[in-house]
């Protein structure tokens, strides 16, 4: 069975950064691409980034140059870099991989 953990959310700044992980366990991390989600409530959940296996990224326009995904084989884990934090990226970010999802992790950018 896919599992995946989602850490790293909290509260942060305007301007500020934070750093998620997603550790992944039941499949072949290195074979799979993953991708990060975020949700606000009464809106659909949208597409922030993905990387495939073999690390291509994709990122959506709101985020470009602002965030950046990453992977670990060796750690199982895909990671999203967030910096230049604004109000608007708060949201409960998912981490998705071969169709299973995490639980989330809640991002509040505010002062």
């Amino acid at each position: 069975q896919v599992q995946l953990v989602e850490s790293g959310g909290g509260l942060v700044q305007p301007g500020g950064s934070l750093r998620l992980s997603c550790l992944v366990s039941g499949t072949i991390f290195s074979l799979v691409g993953s991708a990060w989600y975020r949700q606000v409530p009464g809106k659909e959940r949208e597409l922030v980034a993905a990387i495939t296996h073999d690390g291509i990224t994709n990122y959506a326009d709101f985020v470009k140059g602002r965030f950046a995904i990453s992977r670990d084989n060796a750690k199982n884990t895909v990671y999203l870099q967030m910096s230049s934090l604004k109000p608007d990226d708060t949201a409960v970010y998912y981490c998705e991989v071969v169709g299973y999802w995490g639980q989330g992790t809640q991002v509040t950018v505010s002062s």
